[in-house]
């Protein structure tokens, strides 16, 4: 990544952003809920957090935190090498991957310029500290502004639930990725073609178009569709719903639905899953 413009066939330069991610990433800000305390905006990796007393705001940060760390730690080596968060939102993650992984330079994309205005703010130290270390660019999955093969490693964590073109999302990822470099990515997926229909009846956020029904199985195949090799996927929604929402029992809400997450997992509907592929090679 030291070529810093767009790359020939990266698509626009502002893509456009969908109408419920323009609404719950900008003016709504869901970095300031208190479900999400910690600025992460993700459900968490709960692990190893005791399950026999009230949570803390940091045993929540402490799951958000974690949830990065495990996508990160797919990565076979990332000293000195380049990597790409794609949904970055507030850049937390892309900071604890620069101090915590020894990567050389991380360049985060989010397609909501609000979220790279917070992103920036949040981060304004470190940005000061390793300006060409970090940077935060705006741009979406499906056209992410960085030249062919100019990262080692690609992640996401909790946003391709967002994202409207999973293969338009595989093939750029694996033009940006080189050779051998590897994609990371976690959120929550539909079980299978029935949990697809079902969600927006359950959800909100399904119904409504914020969180899109992908199915985890076509997804696997869409990587290895787009020359992705050893395609692996892991579901860890036992680490994830069940302490997510003792939390949000915690938690004030105006409306009990999002514990309704939890029964879509125990129903069979959707799960959290860890998905990794690695970038073909040359040949």
């Amino acid at each position: 990544m030291t070529q810093h413009l767009p790359g020939p066939g990266s698509g626009p330069q502002h893509p456009p952003i969908p109408s419920q991610v323009e609404k719950i990433y900008g003016s709504f800000d869901l970095s300031s809920v208190p479900a999400f305390t910690g600025g992460f905006i993700n459900f968490g990796h709960w692990r190893g957090i005791p399950a026999d007393r009230p949570l803390t705001e940091a045993d929540r940060l402490r799951a958000e935190q974690q949830l990065y760390r495990l996508v990160l730690g797919e990565f076979e080596r990332t000293k000195g090498l380049e990597a790409v968060e794609v949904g970055c939102g507030l850049g937390l993650g892309c900071a604890l991957a620069l101090r915590e992984f020894g990567f050389a330079e991380v360049c985060g994309i989010d397609v909501h310029p609000a979220q790279l205005d917070r992103a920036r703010i949040a981060n304004a130290d470190v940005l000061a500290l390793h300006p060409e270390r970090l940077r935060y660019v705006r741009g979406a999955a499906e056209a992410i502004p960085l030249p062919d093969r100019s990262a080692d490693c690609l992640y996401s964590v909790e946003a391709a639930q967002h994202f409207p073109d999973l293969p338009g999302f595989a093939h750029e990822a694996a033009r940006v990725l080189r050779p051998g470099g590897r994609l990371a990515l976690s959120t929550f997926f539909a079980r299978g073609e029935s949990g697809a229909e079902e969600l927006p009846r359950l959800l909100p956020t399904y119904s409504d178009g914020l969180d899109l029904p992908h199915v985890i199985g076509h997804f696997a195949e869409t990587l290895s569709g787009h020359g992705f090799a050893d395609v692996r996927v892991r579901p860890i929604g036992e680490d994830v719903w069940a302490a997510y929402d003792r939390w949000l029992a915690q938690t004030p809400l105006k409306s009990l639905w999002p514990r309704r997450f939890l029964e879509a997992y125990v129903t069979g509907l959707l799960d959290y899953y860890l998905v990794t592929a690695d970038a073909a090679t040359d040949p």
